[in-house]
Formats: C-alpha cells, sequence, structure tokens
C-alpha cells in the first residue's frame, strides 16, 4: 500500500545505517532511545506503454524531462479518466500521481478547447503544479495559479486565457462560483477537475469542501458542462468511497502502486522521563523531590539535535514538527546545536517553515529548499502535501502528525527518486505517540484510516445552502444533491429565520449581500501587527487566538521573538512587539459542559453509554509562563471572553454500584475520571481521522443532566465532525487501547506520556493513573456484558 511496508516480520532493533548510527552516537551515555527499527523494502522499476491517445508533444516534452515510460497505475487512472469515469488515485509519495492526471488532462487541452481546474489544499503545492507544467514547456498549455496572493488584473488574463487553473478550494467558494457568470467560459469548457491530496480534506474541513464541489458541479451543469473529477490522494482505507462521498458521484479507485522506491529505514525514538517541578513555592513538586513530575524530554527538541547531527553528517533532512510555534522553536535549537559544534557555516542553512507566513517568504524558502541552498527545515504539516522537494536523505517526525496517512506522507517525503533514506518518529509526551512506539504493529501492520466527514452536519449545511442559493436559486433536484432528507429540514430552519425564501420555482436567497460561510469553520483570521512598525507578521485562526495571542502570549515568527500587547478581537487584530524573553507562554482554559439531545443510549451493568448533541462553554482563564526547559515559572489570571460550541459528544457513566466495583472513593474518584478522560482523547485519532486538538472532553464525579460519574469526549467543531460518532461505534477497542497506554506507561503516578494533557484547563490536577485503570477495567468489563434498555 504505497510507501508502507506489504508485511510486517518484526525485527530485533538493528541500527545499521550511517545515519541512524550517527544520530544515535549524539545521545548522551547510557541512553537507548530507539524502541523498534522496521525496514521497508525497495521496490523494482516496471513500466507501462504511452496511451495511444496521449498527446505526441507531450509525451515528447516528458521524454525531454527524464520520464521515458509512465508506471503501470499510472496509465490505469489516465484511461479511467479519458474515458469519462471520476477516479481516484491513492498511492503513496512520489508515486508519480501527478502524471496520472497530467495525461489527460493536458492532452484534452491540446486536442480542442476543453479547460482544467485543478484543487489543492494548500498554495505552495499550486504553485509547485505550475513550476512543474512551465518546465514541461508544452505549447497551447497556459497555466496560472488563482488564489488570494493573484492580483486583480491577472485574474482578467486567467479568466480569458488560461486553460489550466490553479487554484484552492477557499477561491472557489469565495470568488469564482459567487462570480460565476464572470467565470462562466470557464466553467462552460470544463472537461477536468482535479483534486489533489483530497485525503486532506477531512472533519468540518473536508465536509465544507464536499458540499463546495456539488456548487461546482451545479453551476457547469447550469453551462452545459460535466467535468470527470481526477483525484489524487495518499494511502488510505476506502479511497473511492471517501472520494465519491466527497465530490458526490460515483468513482473508480487505483490502489495498486507500481512506483519504484529505495529502502526506508524507519525507526520509532522515545525520549527519556526525566524530572521537572510544579509551580514555585509548590515543596512537592520541587525539582528532585519525591512529588516532582515526570515528563519525557520534548519531542521538538530532541529533534533540534537530530537535525543538527543529521545536518553534520550532510543529509538533507526535514523535521516535522506539530505547530508553528514548535517549527521556529526547533529550527533556532537545531541552529544553537550547530553552532556550538563549531559548524556555524551550517545554522546559516537551516530554517523553518510554516504556514502564516506572507507569500514572499513562503516562495523564498521553497526556492532555496528545492535548490538545496537549505540544507534542515523544520516545517509544519504545510509542506507534507505534494511540494516536490528531491534529493532528501532523512526525515524527523517530531510527534504523531494525528493519522496513519499523515504520518507515511511526510514519511515519504525522504527517499523520493528511488533513493535510500531514513526515518525517524519521535514521541512526545502524549498517551497516543507512547502507545505507537511501544507497539510497532499499529504502525506498520495496521490500516490506514478512513477519512471521517459529514457533510449532512447542519452547521456546515445550512450556509452551503445559502452560498448556493445566492448563486443560483436552489430546486427540488438540487436538494437531492446537497444531502436530500438531511438538506430537507435546514432548508425549512432558513426559511423560518429569514435567510432564504420558499416560492413555486425554489428556494432564493433574501439578501443582497454574499452568505458568509467558513470553509473550516474557525472564523476570520486575527491579524498579527508589529505596534511599531504596523507590518503584518502574520495571521492566527479566530478560534485559537485568545489561547495563542492573548495579552503578554510569546509569538514567534521567521526566528524572531514577540510579545503581544494587545489583543482586540472584534477588530480582528493582535498587537506585538520585539522581544525575546527567556520563557515560553501558554493559555489555561475552563470548560462546561450539558447535553441538549441524546440521540444513541444503552445501559450495561451499571454502565451508561450515549451520543449525542452537548453544549460546550469554555474560557481561557489564565496563561503559565514556562522556561525552555519546561520548568513552570508562573500562572497569570487572563479575562477572555466565553466561547460556546454546540457540536456532538459520546459519553459513559458509572452508576453508584459501578463507582464501588472501583473501589475509589469520593476523593479519588474525580483524578481517575479525569485521567481516564485525557488519556481517551490521546487515543481517539487511532481510530479516526482526528488529532487531540479537533476534539476536547470533561470529566465528573456528578454531572447534572446524567446524575452520574460521567466522562464526556466531544468535536471540537460546531455541529460536530464525525470524531465523536467514530469513538462511539468502537468505543470498546478504543478503551481497550485507552487502557494499554496508560498500563504501559513507565512513569509511576502518572505523566504527559499517559494522563496528563498539554490543554488541561485545570493544569493537570487531579489526575490519578491507578485509579483510571480501575474506571477504565470497570467499564471495559461492563462493554463484554449484553445491553439493558436504557
Amino acid at each position: 500500500m504505497g510507501d508502507r511496508p506489504a508485511s510486517t516480520k518484526g525485527t530485533a532493533i538493528d541500527t545499521d545505517h550511517p545515519l541512524l548510527t550517527s544520530v544515535l552516537l549524539g545521545c548522551p551515555p547510557g541512553e537507548t532511545p530507539l524502541r523498534h527499527v522496521e525496514r521497508v523494502p525497495p521496490q523494482p522499476r516496471v513500466e507501462a506503454r504511452w496511451p495511444d491517445w496521449a498527446a505526441p508533444e507531450l509525451v515528447a516534452a516528458l521524454a525531454a524531462a527524464g520520464i521515458a515510460a509512465p508506471w503501470p497505475h499510472q496509465v490505469e487512472a489516465a484511461e479511467h479518466a479519458w474515458a469519462g469515469d471520476s477516479v481516484v488515485i491513492a498511492t503513496g509519495t512520489a508515486s508519480g500521481k501527478s502524471l496520472a492526471y497530467q495525461l489527460p488532462m493536458l492532452s484534452a487541452v491540446l486536442a480542442d478547447r476543453s479547460r482544467v481546474l485543478y484543487l489543492s489544499p494548500t498554495k505552495a503545492l499550486a504553485a509547485d503544479q505550475l513550476r512543474a507544467l512551465t518546465a514541461l514547456g508544452v505549447a497551447g498549455v497556459r497555466a496560472a495559479t488563482l488564489d488570494g496572493d493573484t492580483p486583480f488584473e491577472e485574474r482578467d488574463w486567467i479568466r480569458q486565457h488560461a486553460n489550466v487553473v490553479l487554484s484552492n478550494p477557499d477561491l472557489l467558494h469565495r470568488t469564482l462560483l459567487p462570480q460565476h457568470q464572470r467565470w462562466a467560459g470557464l466553467l462552460r469548457r470544463l472537461r477536468f477537475v482535479v483534486v489533489d491530496e483530497c485525503h486532506h480534506y477531512r472533519g468540518v474541513f473536508g465536509s465544507n469542501v464536499s458540499l463546495v464541489l456539488r456548487r461546482l458541479r451545479r453551476l457547469c451543469a447550469l453551462y452545459g458542462a460535466a467535468p470527470v473529477f481526477v483525484l489524487a490522494s495518499a494511502t488510505s482505507a476506502t479511497p473511492g468511497e471517501s472520494a465519491a462521498r466527497l465530490v458526490g458521484l460515483p468513482v473508480r479507485t487505483v490502489e495498486a502502486d507500481s512506483s519504484p522506491r529505495g529502502s526506508r529505514t524507519f525507526a520509532l525514538w522515545e525520549p527519556p522521563l526525566a524530572l521537572a517541578g510544579a509551580l514555585p513555592g509548590d515543596p512537592a513538586g520541587a525539582p528532585g523531590s519525591a512529588g516532582a513530575v515526570p515528563v519525557r524530554r520534548a519531542a521538538g527538541a530532541e529533534a533540534a539535535r537530530l537535525l543538527a547531527d543529521l545536518v553534520i553528517a550532510g543529509a538533507r533532512t526535514l523535521v516535522f514538527v506539530r505547530s508553528r510555534r514548535g517549527a521556529e522553536l526547533t529550527a533556532l535549537a537545531a541552529k544553537r546545536h550547530l553552532a556550538e559544534a563549531g559548524a556555524t557555516e551550517l545554522a546559516d542553512r537551516v530554517a523553518a517553515y510554516r504556514g502564516g507566513y506572507l507569500p514572499s517568504e513562503r516562495r523564498a524558502l521553497e526556492r532555496a529548499l528545492t535548490d538545496g541552498e537549505l540544507l534542515g527545515v523544520a516545517t509544519t504539516n504545510a509542506l507534507e502535501l505534494g511540494v516536490d522537494i528531491t534529493g532528501l536523505d532523512a526525515v524527523v517526525l517530531a510527534g504523531y502528525p494525528g493519522t496513519l496517512a499523515s504520518l507515511w506522507q511526510q514519511a515519504g517525503r525522504a527517499g523520493r527518486r528511488g533513493q535510500d533514506a531514513l526515518v525517524v518518529f519521535i514521541a512526545r509526551d502524549d498517551p497516543l505517540d507512547t502507545y505507537l512506539v511501544n507497539h510497532p504493529a499499529a504502525v506498520f501492520a495496521r490500516p490506514v484510516e478512513a477519512s471521517v466527514t459529514d457533510p449532512g452536519n447542519p452547521h456546515v449545511l445550512g450556509p452551503q445552502l445559502c452560498c448556493a442559493a445566492a448563486e443560483l436559486a436552489l430546486t427540488g433536484t438540487d436538494v437531492e444533491l446537497f444531502g436530500g432528507p438531511a438538506a430537507e429540514p435546514v432548508l425549512a430552519a432558513l426559511v423560518a429565520r429569514g435567510l432564504l425564501r420558499r416560492r413555486p420555482a425554489g428556494w432564493f436567497w433574501t439578501d443582497r449581500h454574499r452568505p458568509s460561510a467558513n470553509l473550516r469553520g474557525a472564523g476570520q483570521p486575527v491579524a498579527v501587527v508589529e505596534a511599531a512598525s504596523g507590518s503584518l507578521l502574520g495571521t492566527v485562526d479566530a478560534a485559537t487566538a485568545p489561547a495563542t495571542v492573548h495579552p503578554q502570549a510569546v509569538y514567534l515568527h521567521q526566528g524572531s521573538s514577540f510579545v503581544v500587547e494587545d489583543l482586540d478581537l472584534e477588530s480582528g487584530a493582535a498587537l506585538v512587539r520585539a522581544e525575546e524573553p527567556p520563557w515560553t507562554t501558554c493559555a489555561q482554559e475552563v470548560t462546561d459542559i450539558a447535553i441538549r439531545a441524546v440521540e444513541r443510549s444503552a445501559q450495561l451493568d451499571g454502565v451508561g453509554v450515549g451520543f449525542g448533541t452537548v453544549e460546550v462553554s469554555h474560557q481561557v482563564v489564565s496563561y503559565q509562563r514556562r522556561r525552555f526547559s519546561g520548568e513552570l515559572l508562573d500562572q497569570t489570571p487572563l479575562d477572555m471572553p466565553l466561547q460556546q460550541l454546540v457540536t456532538r459528544a459520546v459519553w459513559y457513566t458509572l452508576d453508584e454500584a459501578s463507582v464501588a466495583d472501583t473501589g475509589l472513593d469520593q476523593r479519588e474518584l474525580p483524578g481517575a475520571l479525569h485521567a481516564a478522560e485525557h488519556a481517551a482523547i490521546g487515543l481517539l485519532p487511532l481510530f479516526a481521522t482526528c488529532d487531540r486538538w479537533d476534539i476536547g472532553g470533561v470529566s465528573t464525579a456528578l454531572h447534572g443532566d446524567t446524575g452520574r460519574a460521567t466522562v464526556f469526549v466531544y468535536d471540537g467543531h460546531p455541529g460536530g465532525a464525525g470524531f465523536a460518532a467514530r469513538g462511539h461505534a468502537v468505543l470498546a477497542d478504543w478503551l481497550a487501547a485507552t487502557r494499554d497506554a496508560i498500563a504501559g506507561c513507565e512513569c509511576p503516578a502518572g505523566c504527559p506520556s499517559c494522563i496528563q494533557s498539554p490543554k488541561c484547563g485545570n493544569g493537570n490536577n487531579p489526575l490519578d493513573k491507578a485509579g483510571a485503570l480501575r474506571v477504565l477495567d470497570t467499564v471495559l468489563s461492563a462493554l463484554q456484558q449484553p445491553p439493558q434498555a436504557a
């Protein structure tokens, strides 16, 4: 399956790889961070013949670019598309998916006046595709990128002349579809729509994109076109079903990856435990005391050291980290390591790359990385998707990226063009990371997840129906296109609110202004502005702004440190000043939850299980300052606005008899439930295409709505994103893995690798590791019993 090994035999730890030996030599004496090494074998080259319909000038240009013959899976996908069947090609990184769609789309462009729309989830990927098409130099192919950075004068030329338009779902949603009359020429002659990296469209974002593509199909039909969709995906479970749900059409599937590749050495790496103190003034948490909290060396710090070692060894390396701040800190730390090692000249060849940079900064970094000017780059998943960076020797993953699909996509960035490569996955202080590095079969022998989307979510469907009606009045046929039975009550609610007007001919938009719908469900971005100069540094999501750019927060950009002076959520601006304090900041939140509607419930021998709609209230109430070592300095109150969220949740309850079965008293119960909640949130991404930041949780010894001890896990998006529903469907397996993760952690009483959470609003207090195991044992025992009447 693409970049994943076809089978796993499990080997003894073998460090016979020169780059792996180099990074192990850099470990302090006595440390043994290596948990497992997997060898992914090479795959030989298999070639196919060019299709008879392929444009001769295109075949000649490809041959001049070094592509003498296609691979079988490329031809199979191209043949389906040319025959008029929508198709998804779901193969590994560097398996040549681009050629699979370039072949039919460019042949069509050259054969007649057909036009093509290419959609990608990132601007960087679209820019990379433009570079590739331009480099082919095929006369008659007029390709151009159309995104938020495109000047308006260039848009006129694109609208009139470009026959390959490279864009993204956001531009399609905000500009092209609302102004479809101006783009009628493109829509009328649209033969192919390419949806690249389609596995990226999941959760709320994927549900929105699914409805945007239906809006596109509807307007194409208005102008007499019915484009074929060609989708490219990383290896995933049921890619055909996911792709069909995304575009709303039957889709053929090509999964057999026939591309050649070199061998890959994949190392699972767990930093050692150390001791860190709690708040000053707490003698039980003083470093070195009996009450000190065990923590692992930070994955970012470990990755920075490995990056420096690999750069010194001459290896071109990407380090994937989980956050924008993490990318900046990892690059800075690697530079320090290189300077300390006397390799100052190499420090200038290490940089960070992340979202939020200005377009000119992104393009410059992409060129430097492609040209080899940069030797090591710490990046967010902004470089996970498709950008053709050749010649990489190693990839380091500082923490699990959230899904196995992303893990294999990131790992596949090393060893492109058939080279041998090293991949190191470093576990964060996180239950799921700890579970994976100590259970290699969960990485190497487990199927990749299927994408989770919920286009019927009324919080997603309502705004999208308004957008569709504003573009063209909705008819009964359109209702079927947008979900049929799921759309009908949403339409009725929109009419009742006065947003749509019902007439015999259909549903009409009532306002002269365009509807507002955010594809990511995160509100308008907040601009980060340097107060002294007025220059725009970057943006953050409105939903995360109270936690990331609150007053006195430390904000990093391009290796420089800033402190937030003021946050104005109403105007969407955060003012910052340049400063380099010797600490970082971390926001703390409090959360409450109420059940609005129970959709499914069951009683199982004193344990209740439920799923339904909940209302979550949360508020950022303080922030912590920590030294770079992780030492906690202090905690300062904040007065951020209360945020409310109506979403879906899964929960379980324990009645008095079940609580008694755990052997816990009322003083111990809150910490036990809290610990079980944290660990469950950490393990849900093993079963659903989410990460822990997509979901939240609440636990209480007595909840007002259930009247029992209760643990909730909820989707962090309005209306839900399908993650809690997936958790409800696999509850027994999910909680069993949660128990294994807690029991398997080597710490004595709980740590971030098992029960502590980096986003806990209560400062990870109270927590009871042993009590969590008792709670989970009781719940899992009940789940083995037949359900009783609810």
